[in-house]
């Protein structure tokens, strides 16, 4: 925990309510070793009753946060904002230091001999924290996008799919989350369409993970109103109304859970296991050279 004092406050018993309301859900998430963006706190803060569902509550609670923490009322290490992040080049204390930590980076391609190409996507980069330490796990390819994925990013996941494709045969699924607004469910055609053209192959298979309607009435997502000024707004709600769902109000247990689950059933157990168990004999290997190398 890293709780530090930065300002003397004197909170109004409303404020400190919140306070402690936050570090609930911060010591809920901490024990299964998650931290959360405010999004997510406040989210998490909503379907627990505790605050209203508006802008007003959203800015309330993100002063809240910012005074507690410099307060030393809230942990630093606990929230966090995934759309900025520092570059810091590695140092080791010896040769063997590297070595070792090669041997707990060391991975072997666990898909080679699998019949499908998976890769997770997501709408939110802000979620990114939650889903990419799943799909290293799982080892797949993750990107996270901010709205629209880029060209860019389209082009180079194209590439990749064209070679599991033509090279290697397999199958290529995309499991993609997204918010339920107009431009979040229109993502999953755009995706399909340009990974198609980019890769020039139409044989993708784009499977929504979320948020999907009957998801959001089994988990009581809360709602918002659907924006009006996106061009799409009309076609959605005359199918869906004038309400819209964000991601970001699922909790991550279930967004792994959900992931962890897709994959596991486009994958063969067997290989996998197979797979593990030679990267973790070529993992020792290592391993044993880092401490013999030590040892000298």
């Amino acid at each position: 925990m890293s709780r530090e004092q930065f300002i003397e406050k004197n909170f109004t018993a409303e404020r400190l309510a919140l306070i402690a309301e936050v570090n609930k859900v911060l010591a809920q998430y901490r024990a299964l070793g998650y931290d959360l963006t405010l999004r997510q706190v406040y989210y998490q803060l909503v379907t627990k009753d505790k605050i209203p569902n508006n802008i007003q509550s959203y800015k309330r609670l993100g002063n809240a946060i910012s005074e507690g923490r410099k307060a030393g009322l809230i942990d630093w290490d606990m929230i966090v904002d995934r759309t900025r992040s520092v570059a810091l080049p590695p140092h080791w204390d010896d040769p063997a230091d590297i070595v070792r930590q090669a041997a707990r980076q060391f991975r072997i391609d666990k898909w080679e001999a699998q019949p499908n190409h998976v890769e997770v996507m997501v709408e939110k980069e802000a979620l990114a924290g939650i889903l990419e330490p799943v799909c290293r796990d799982l080892d797949i390819a993750f990107t996270a996008n901010k709205g629209y994925s880029s060209d860019s990013a389209m082009y180079r996941a194209g590439r990749r799919m064209r070679e599991a494709i033509r090279h290697d045969g397999k199958d290529v699924y995309v499991l993609y989350l997204g918010d339920h607004d107009p431009s979040g469910i229109d993502m999953d055609r755009d995706i399909l369409e340009r990974l198609s053209m980019f890769a020039d192959e139409t044989i993708y298979k784009v499977e929504r993970l979320a948020l999907l309607m009957e998801q959001i009435e089994q988990m009581d997502v809360p709602e918002n109103p659907a924006k009006t000024t996106d061009s799409r707004s009309k076609a959605y709600i005359a199918e869906f109304g004038r309400s819209s769902w964000e991601l970001d109000a699922v909790e991550p247990t279930e967004l792994a859970r959900l992931v962890n689950d897709a994959v596991e059933r486009l994958r063969d157990p067997v290989l996998w296991d197979e797979a593990v168990e030679r990267e973790s004999a070529m993992r020792d290997e290592l391993q044993q050279f880092a401490d013999d190398y030590g040892g000298d």
